[in-house]
């Protein structure tokens, strides 16, 4: 089943909204509204440069930083229960369900970067070759397939060790 394509501009008029619907009430500390605002106004960068990467790769990031950070703002300033006032409350269940929202985001913006031409590279570097152990099980396949390069870094048919028959050459 395919996921239907979601607009960048719908996922940050969506956050936008709750964030200021969060941010209506005192609760939170001012870093919670620098933080996602200044996120969806990298996410506007995104919109207006369609092919840029780097856009995109930021916003990404920025969303995936905010997720921890709202996690943090909404744990330490949820107010107490006789606090609880329908204000407050209405702002952290915007605050909550924006924090909800942002993996569905994150995954969404995503795919737009792998749209844009974006190829997720992973390498744990573990060993540099590409006949190594690790690249055979599947480690480090998740970008190109390089099995059909031709190395020319080794010559084929090298000696692994050197002759010890041969002496050395000193450098002096």
């Amino acid at each position: 089943m395919e996921l239907p394509a979601v607009s960048l501009k719908a996922i940050i008029l969506v956050h936008w909204l709750l964030t200021v619907w969060g941010c209506m009430n005192s609760s939170f500390p001012a870093s919670y509204a620098w933080g996602n605002f200044s996120v969806l106004a990298v996410g506007i960068w995104a919109i207006v440069q369609r092919d840029s990467l780097d856009a995109i790769v930021m916003f990404l990031t920025g969303l995936l930083l905010t997720v921890l950070t709202d996690i943090i703002h909404i744990s330490v300033y949820y107010p107490l229960h006789s606090y609880l006032i329908d204000v407050k409350r209405f702002s952290m269940g915007m605050a909550i369900f924006s924090l909800l929202l942002k993996p569905g985001s994150c995954y969404f913006v995503y795919r737009m970067y792998r749209e844009r031409g974006g190829e997720y590279i992973f390498n744990i570097g573990l060993e540099s070759s590409s006949d190594s152990h690790f690249a055979y099980n599947g480690l480090n396949r998740a970008g190109r397939d390089r099995s059909a390069y031709e190395t020319i870094d080794q010559q084929e048919g090298s000696p692994l060790w050197p002759d010890s028959s041969k002496t050395a050459q000193h450098p002096y």
